[in-house]
């Protein structure tokens, strides 16, 4: 049973932690956007794999102008905002949720500035330029062909632009995109795949792959946590009951194949992993139970999705997992991973667990 006073001590220690670390980073390294460390360093050269992680360090700053209202953390968190605006026209990615829901979205809900929902809209719309008609798809940033799980988490912008332009082909492009989704990557059982393969010039499916799980027919553990929260927002935004059922088969999963700590491996089903731990998919994943308590119509669901993130919550804000008593460490939170078959960010802090951690954190003190 987690205590909560405890707990809330640890999460004011975490934002405390997390807001010197931020400090650190923007006055040693301005203008520098990092995407994971390298023996606990931010790594400022090497291969990146793709182009999505520019928005999290803005929406760090943004969560903790939130919390504590220091002008400091508001003029960083614009500036650092700015900095990405023009990838609001950037056809290259698929990830231009995590760039502007992280940043310009939370920009307008926090102040109310329309030019600010402005741009969030035009980024909406360009990423549903991504749409495979034939398939029902939005194409990943590798092929047409290819379909990510990730995306599950960029899609809310366009069900948003479309929501504020009243532009019914926006709505179906996002609706279908999900649709698709759920039908081809994930499962019965409520595990995903990474990545969907199709025959581009028929919009036929060929297979279930991936880029970061152990095999195509694995279940790598931050693309089902993508996918739990993913279709939370879709149900969110559409009241649509196939999406939140899909979240919820995707949340029993992650909660019955994931030690009672609350973090997983890389992979559920890779045999005896080398390592342990993925802690930014317990972040994704603790950030989205909390969103489930919500929508949820069963109150023994609500409980249980609650106080599941608060498990994780409790265990990332441990010593394991926050860097605060590991000397010379420049993220926020140990042990998570970007690319394990490429070799990048293996057991380092990574920049968006610290976004979805710091995210968690925001909605967890609600319920301690």
């Amino acid at each position: 049973m987690i205590e909560k006073e405890t707990l809330r001590k640890k999460i004011d220690a975490a934002f405390a932690f997390a807001g010197e670390q931020l400090r650190c980073l923007v006055e040693t390294c301005p203008d520098y956007f990092p995407m994971y460390t390298t023996g606990g360093k931010w790594k400022h050269t090497g291969e990146a794999w793709t182009n999505w992680c520019e928005g999290f360090l803005g929406g760090q700053l943004w969560i903790l102008y939130e919390r504590t209202g220091g002008e400091w953390f508001h003029d960083r968190a614009e500036h650092y905002s700015r900095l990405i605006e023009h990838r609001k026209t950037d056809r290259n990615v698929h990830d231009l949720g995590f760039l502007f829901w992280s940043t310009w979205k939370r920009w307008y809900d926090l102040t109310g500035d329309a030019a600010a929902n402005r741009v969030v809209i035009e980024a909406g719309q360009t990423l549903a330029l991504r749409f495979q008609e034939k398939g029902q798809y939005l194409r990943s940033f590798v092929a047409d062909e290819s379909l990510f799980i990730d995306i599950m988490m960029n899609v809310g912008i366009i069900f948003y632009a479309a929501q504020q332009t009243d532009d019914d082909n926006l709505w179906r492009i996002a609706t279908r995109h999900c649709l698709t989704t759920r039908r081809y990557l994930v499962r019965g059982d409520g595990s995903t795949a990474h990545e969907g393969i199709f025959d581009a010039a028929t919009g036929e499916f060929l297979r279930q792959s991936t880029h970061q799980g152990w095999r195509g027919d694995s279940s790598w553990a931050r693309g089902l946590a993508w996918a739990l929260y993913g279709f939370g927002t879709a149900y969110r935004f559409t009241g649509d009951p196939r999406f939140l059922r899909t979240a919820e088969i995707c949340a029993l999963y992650y909660i019955e194949n994931t030690p009672a700590h609350g973090v997983p491996p890389n992979d559920w089903t890779e045999p005896d992993p080398k390592l342990p731990y993925e802690s930014s998919a317990a972040a994704i994943a603790a950030s989205g139970l909390f969103n489930l308590a919500r929508l949820t119509g069963a109150p023994a669901q609500a409980w249980l999705y609650r106080d599941y993130a608060l498990q994780i919550v409790d265990t990332l804000t441990g010593p394991e997992f926050l860097a605060n008593e590991t000397p010379g460490w420049e993220g926020i939170l140990k042990h998570g991973m970007y690319h394990q078959k490429k070799g990048l960010g293996v057991d380092e802090s990574v920049m968006w667990g610290d976004y979805f951690f710091l995210e968690a954190l925001s909605k967890a003190v609600k319920h301690v």
